[in-house]
């Protein structure tokens, strides 16, 4: 759940319908009451103490595709940040999240990267503050070249990503989205 309000996203060529925009079996639901992302639930979930992130279980069946001008098709992660990284880890693993691998990031920063259905968490940190925290989302669309064109200058540059063969480009701020999101290529 986040805090945009319908209008916004469609402004960005998401197809927005009451108040919900279908990515690749997840619901992003607009509107809610807040800033950013506020909230979230899944299927699946067998405990819910995720380290003070407050989750609930959905037992809703996923949505059906839905085309979007700006060729999105699934959410491929959601970054979660922490500032006591093993700890929050283990809190995710003890709530059975799936999970895969951890990453050195350089200069002090670690990721973990779990499989949430059809998309990802990535876990960062240690990061600034005292709660672990929703920071962002990035979008898979199926053309990253036309999606750049739909934005225009709502976008940062086409970029080589971490992950080899794909390419990533960052929403600017003056979009006006709540949270930091980026889209990228489909994966390989």
């Amino acid at each position: 759940m986040l805090g945009d309000a319908p209008a916004v996203w469609e402004r960005l060529g998401f197809t927005v319908q009451d108040g919900v925009v279908h990515l690749g079996g997840v619901r992003v639901v607009l509107g809610a009451d807040g800033d950013g992302i506020v909230g979230w639930s899944f299927r699946d979930l067998h405990n819910r103490d995720l380290d003070g992130l407050g989750a609930c279980p959905s037992d809703a069946p996923p949505p059906p595709p839905v085309a979007h001008p700006n060729t999105a098709s699934a959410l491929d992660h959601i970054v979660v940040l922490t500032p006591d990284f093993d700890r929050t880890l283990t809190k995710f693993q003890e709530a059975g999240l799936d999970f895969r691998r951890v990453r050195e990031a350089g200069d002090g920063v670690r990721q973990a990267f779990f499989v949430l259905g059809p998309c990802l968490l990535e876990l960062g940190g240690p990061a600034d503050g005292d709660a672990v925290r929703f920071w962002g989302l990035t979008i898979t669309v199926d053309d990253l070249d036309a999606a750049a064109a739909h934005l225009g200058d709502r976008l940062g540059p086409p970029k080589d990503a971490v992950q080899p063969g794909r390419r990533i480009a960052t929403l600017r701020p003056e979009a006006g989205v709540g949270v930091p999101m980026a889209f990228m290529s489909p994966r390989v």
